[in-house]
């Protein structure tokens, strides 16, 4: 009776494991290496290689070691990429930590079929990185490496991002995690002590940690990247939660949360977002919006609806209701941005003197994309609107805004609005109609943060100060946010 095709990948995935560590290229892995690692003896690791040199998938030379040959490193990649899709979907679907998932991801890289994989990796969003920031092989098992430092080599004084833990054992991850040191997070090494064999770090909120120097070999880091204020194109705002395809190692905290323009990811299952916005414009002109985000039932597609109630020239009223549809056509991955096309009814619930009492049709096509400490949001709209004297008013609109992670719960915004308003009045009886139009554009500095009260629940406030020229007049106004967004009863969740 032959071994098991669950000790076969095993042995092959040890050896790939082992190879990657390697200094050259080609070289042997020593027999009492493969042995300790898999936690048999020498004799049974060498009865076993020679079954898989029979079987042409490594190569063994007696007294030297093993290196797997084409044909078993190609098959070795694809068991080291079922399992970190697997540690990867268990955290971001199934809500597990990332300390958990390594011994169930053992058990399960043997028991999948690969067309579950290929469903978990699109439904992930063809992630680049486990929880872990350990790269995944691609679906031909290629696997694309970066170099890294890690926090004995990286430079003194300067910004750096956790990419990448190589411990997976629990008791190291929680370690890690109590430090603010899981992928993602933004730390400056202070001091090396070499006598001490020790590593002075200031992470998380500014506050310094000692750690040892075995412990600062395992975290590897990337040089923090420099803040480039680029605009793209986008369009008016609602909030969404990220896609469970944001690549550990480069995990925001905080997406879903822009002021004036729209991103392009629907809610996750099981998961409601309240969101409260107040502008004030003028010293009697503002705008009180309250919108509520709905999943239906997937992220495949999403439903909301905004009540705003608003004050123009002293006479307050209720707004124009807003009922949306989102269809996320494309979630973000490697290569590709997120997009989320929208189309909204606007009713005529408003006060005529509150400046509302329309209906119309709003269209948006957002696009979002993120690069290391930066999210890019960009899209194009537009607005018809009908009011009850017969004028109509058309806007098309680009933005787009610039959103930097300064920390882990603190992001810098830079957004920016440039709308074209066409107001036509229904012409008397005989005579042509003649169409008013103006330009506006608006840009926004401000910033966001918040608490993750739970896995689940999440609290974010911001501010900022939007900047309007118009008609050669540049206004300034004041926008206050606050979100909350977390399970509802008897919703069902994936």
């Amino acid at each position: 009776m032959g071994p098991s095709s669950s000790t076969v990948e095993n042995y092959l995935k040890a050896i790939y494991q082992a190879q990657l560590r390697l200094e050259r290229r080609g070289d042997l892995v020593p027999m009492g290496q493969l042995a300790g690692a898999l936690g048999v003896v020498p004799g049974t690791a060498t009865t076993m290689v020679k079954a898989l040199a029979e079987s042409g998938l490594v190569k063994y030379e007696p007294y030297g070691g093993v290196r797997l040959t084409t044909a078993g490193e190609k098959l070795a990649a694809l068991v080291v990429r079922r399992h970190r899709l697997i540690e990867l979907f268990l955290v971001k679907v199934m809500g597990m930590s990332w300390t958990d998932v390594h011994e169930e991801a053992e058990q399960l890289e043997h028991a999948v079929s690969d067309r579950l994989i290929e469903r978990m990796d699109d439904m992930l969003g063809r992630p680049a990185v486990d929880p872990h920031g350990d790269p995944i092989p691609d679906p031909d098992g290629v696997l694309h490496r970066r170099s890294m430092d890690t926090l004995l080599t990286c430079p003194l004084h300067e910004p750096v991002t956790v990419a990448r833990v190589t411990d997976q054992d629990a008791d190291f991850l929680r370690f890690v995690e109590r430090r603010d040191l899981k992928p993602g997070a933004r730390v400056q090494v202070e001091e090396r002590d070499e006598a001490a064999d020790s590593v002075r770090i200031r992470a998380g909120s500014a506050r310094e940690i000692t750690i040892g120097t075995r412990a600062a070999s395992k975290v590897l880091v990337e040089a923090a990247k420099v803040v480039l204020f680029v605009l793209a194109l986008a369009g008016s705002a609602l909030a969404q939660t990220p896609p469970p395809a944001s690549p550990p190692g480069e995990e925001w905290k905080i997406t879903d949360n822009s002021f004036l323009v729209e991103e392009a990811f629907n809610q996750e299952p099981g998961i409601v977002q309240n969101i409260f916005g107040f502008q004030r414009l003028t010293v009697r002109d503002w705008q009180f919006t309250f919108t509520q985000e709905w999943p239906a039932p997937s992220t495949r597609h999403q439903l909301s609806y905004t009540i705003p109630v608003q004050a123009l020239d002293g006479n307050t009223g209720m707004g124009d209701v807003l009922i949306n549809y989102r269809l996320q056509v494309l979630e973000e991955g490697p290569g590709r941005p997120g997009f989320s096309p929208r189309v909204s009814a606007i009713l005529p619930s408003g006060s005529a003197d509150a400046g509302a009492g329309t209906h119309g049709v709003q269209i948006n096509l957002p696009f979002s994309k993120h690069r290391g400490d930066f999210y890019f949001h960009w899209n194009g709209g537009v607005t018809w609107q009908r009011t009850g004297d017969d004028t109509t008013i058309v806007t098309p609109m680009a933005a787009g805004s610039l959103i930097y992670r300064a920390r882990q719960m603190l992001n810098l915004m830079l957004e920016t609005v440039v709308a074209g308003v066409n107001v036509t009045p229904q012409p008397a009886p005989g005579a042509a109609s003649q169409t008013t139009r103006l330009v506006s554009t608006t840009i926004s500095p401000g910033f966001r943060g918040g608490w993750n009260v739970s896995d689940d629940k999440q609290i974010i406030i911001g501010a900022a100060v939007p900047i309007t020229h118009s008609s050669g007049e540049t206004d300034h106004a004041l926008f206050l946010y606050f979100s909350y967004e977390g399970p509802v009863k008897g919703l069902p969740r994936k």
